[in-house]
């Protein structure tokens, strides 16, 4: 028999410990898998018991309205309240992506939704200290949380992020899933996503971001409430300052610029959403409920200016005044800027209501338009000679210009330009009222006459309904040759392809714009750089002007919403200074129109035709309307003080009763109780009373002609 020694035992010793190892080993693994596939069995089985996941709450996004240059102008609410704005990983700072992916998921990209390393080292940590230290969270099972919200924190539930961390992965792949955290991250009260937070916060889109401000967009999620830079400020810049710190060490930001972030003070109270173009916005999605994006035709830059423009002007004219300007491309009839009201959230000025949609009387506004029409039918000519003298057109209408003068013989471009009452209703006389009126309705102006009256002579000065948007349309018909656009308030809105709406012909609308180009322009304003006419309604409820060059059409409006009459308030005063600003604030030189063919070019009325050169009105009576006073009425009682308070208005040294005449031949002499007190061409006056009693007024014109009333003063 073989003899075994002691090395031989020694030997088999090691031999007989490895193989004791290697079974165990294999037991071991066998037991882990046999763990493992249970567990997973179990994860499966707990899986397909899960209802579908449904991402339609998750997808609902806040509505914005976009300018031409994909700027935001305006943003809306989801229907529960939420500021939940669209946005994409590409349209945030990269910086701010790599800082979040550093702080909450360093092996995003790697893992299939859940992170293995992660969850050991917080079950590590867990059963180290007894306490949970990291949850093991990934970006993907956050996002399986927003998506479906539980309240409870128990393991049951972690499971159930995992799970549906998982789904999410293979259904929706990285990108998606990174950019459904963007949007979904809450970030305290009723903002979630980051856009709505850069945007309350900062005041500014999440695409360029300090570091310092990125830093604070990572950390606000964890604990949104707790840390809002609007209530807790310390606390917020405390964990602000933690996810720079780690940012530095990960490498993200170097230690100095981290140290630099730091010293950025963190925002003390939430901005404002942008509210650019409010009136445009709402009708927008109005139009379009539902919509995500809305993307219209305005220039989000020149909205702004001109928005500030209207304000100041209307701050500067009065009380309760509101103002709205409106700004078209000739070439198209696209909006460019749509101010509807001096300040939207002024309830003071009634901001709310959009007074480019308003239905209002243009006074003079539409005098152009009654020329362009006797031009257009052979009837005058720029050139042309009118009689601007007192005259009747009917028993009861004798129209007197705005200043109660008269100009004797002037030519057409003159009457235009000084917009004179008596030559316009001569012309609309000529033309006729209701084929004026049908032909700015074929246009496609929506024009309404009082009580559905039937059209009189009193259109050509302003009697009759239109908003301000349609008298923009009409005046770029005169801009584009009198071919009327459409409105188009979308930026990729296609234009009509429907039958065109004229105004006028070619000819005829360039006679205008050159007459127009040589109005007198107001103060401080250069001459003969735009074409533009003024209007002001009767009783002095609306200030108009209306202008254009070649590229765009600008009409601004100012009164009160309310349609109450307020004194001075004048068109060449009030808002053409506002329609001269506007063109300033284009940034561009106004473009003259080019003349079309076929122009009769005319020095002087001489060098006309004969039935140009002169407006003749058959059988009309010329002699004017007889002298009455219009102001004070027969009867009146007049208090002194308040008479005094509107004198003191106009001059402070003159506090005086205003007389006012209607018809009759200047000069006029005014006489109180038999003695003169005033003599003037003008058929105004003004008169001191001596103290309270009665009072006989009377007048007399150059040819004897008198009217008296009595009135008494308290």
């Amino acid at each position: 028999m073989p003899h075994h020694g002691p090395d031989s035992a020694a030997a088999a010793s090691p031999r007989r410990a490895r193989r004791r190892a290697a079974s165990l080993g294999l037991g071991i693994a066998a037991l882990l898998v046999g763990v493992i596939a249970a567990s997973a069995g179990l994860v499966w089985r707990y899986a397909a018991s899960l209802p579908p996941l449904d991402l339609t709450a998750a997808a609902a996004r806040s509505t914005v309205v976009l300018d031409r240059f994909d700027t935001l102008l305006r943003p809306f609410a989801t229907a529960d309240g939420r500021w939940r704005l669209p946005v994409t990983a590409a349209a945030v700072d990269p910086r701010y992506r790599a800082m979040l992916l550093a702080y909450e998921d360093r092996r995003f990209e790697s893992h299939p939704g859940i992170d293995p390393v992660a969850i050991l080292r917080a079950a590590g940590q867990w059963l180290a200290h007894g306490r949970i230290l990291s949850g093991g969270s990934t970006l993907s099972m956050q996002v399986a949380r927003l998506v479906e919200p539980r309240h409870e924190r128990s393991l049951k539930a972690k499971l159930r992020q995992m799970v549906r961390a998982l789904a999410l992965e293979r259904q929706l792949g990285k990108a998606a899933l990174l950019d459904l955290y963007l949007a979904l991250a809450p970030y305290g009260g009723s903002l979630e996503g980051v856009r709505a937070a850069s945007l309350s916060y900062f005041g500014r889109e999440p695409a360029r971001l300090t570091a310092a401000q990125a830093a604070l967009l990572v950390a606000l999620p964890q604990s949104p409430e707790t840390r809002r830079p609007d209530r807790f400020s310390g606390r917020a810049r405390a964990a602000r300052d933690r996810v720079l710190d780690l940012a530095a060490r990960r490498g993200v930001l170097t230690p100095a610029e981290a140290e630099a972030a730091k010293a950025e003070p963190v925002p003390q109270a939430r901005k404002a959403f942008p509210m650019l173009a409010a009136h445009a916005a709402e009708e927008a999605v109005a139009a379009e409920p539902g919509a995500s994006a809305i993307r219209l035709s305005i220039d989000g830059p020149l909205q702004a200016r001109l928005e500030t423009l209207a304000a100041e002007r209307a701050a500067a004219t009065g009380p309760a005044l509101s103002a709205a300007i409106l700004v078209l491309d000739n070439r198209d009839g696209r909006v460019l800027a749509q101010v509807g009201s001096a300040g939207y959230l002024d309830p003071t000025r009634r901001g709310a209501i959009d007074m480019t949609l308003a239905l209002r009387s243009p006074g003079s506004a539409l005098k152009p338009f009654v020329y362009a029409l006797a031009f257009e039918n052979g009837l005058a000519h720029p050139e042309t000679l009118l009689e601007d003298r007192p005259a009747r057109f009917s028993a009861n209408y004798a129209p007197e210009n705005f200043d109660l003068t008269f100009q004797g013989t002037v030519t057409a471009r003159r009457a235009l330009q000084l917009s004179l009452n008596v030559p316009a209703v001569a012309l609309m006389e000529a033309v006729g009222p209701a084929r004026f009126i049908a032909r700015l309705r074929a246009a496609g102006a929506g024009i309404q006459l009082p009580r559905e009256a039937a059209p009189g002579l009193p259109v050509a000065l302003g009697g009759l309904g239109i908003t301000l948007t349609d008298l923009a349309r009409l005046y770029a018909g005169l801009a584009r040759g009198g071919s009327v656009p459409d409105i188009l308030r979308r930026a990729a809105e296609p234009e009509a392809s429907g039958p065109e709406h004229r105004v006028t012909e070619p000819v005829a609308a360039w006679y205008v714009a050159d007459i127009l180009r040589g109005t007198p322009p107001p103060e401080n304003a250069l001459p003969n750089r735009i074409a533009y006419k003024t209007g002001t309604s009767f009783g002095y409820r609306d200030a108009w002007a209306a202008g254009f060059d070649r590229r765009v059409t600008v009409v601004a409006w100012i009164g009160r919403p309310d349609g109450a009459a307020v004194p001075g308030l004048v068109g060449r005063v009030a808002a053409a200074p506002i329609l001269f600003d506007a063109f300033a604030r284009l940034g561009t030189e106004p473009e003259p129109i080019p003349p079309p063919a076929n122009v009769l070019n005319a020095a002087t009325s001489g060098s006309l035709p004969p039935p140009l050169r002169r407006l003749q009105r058959d059988g009309a009576d010329m002699q004017g309307p007889a002298l009455k006073i219009a102001y004070p009425p027969d009867g009146a009682r007049i208090d002194l003080s308040l008479a005094g308070e509107r004198a003191e208005e106009r001059d402070a040294a003159s506090p005086g009763l205003a007389l006012k005449a209607l018809g009759g031949v200047p000069p006029l002499t005014w006489l109180v109780d038999g003695q003169p007190v005033a003599q003037t061409a003008r058929r105004r006056a003004e008169w001191v009373p001596g103290g309270a009693g009665f009072a006989r007024i009377s007048v007399l014109d150059a040819t004897g002609a008198s009217d008296s009333v009595s009135i008494r003063l308290e």
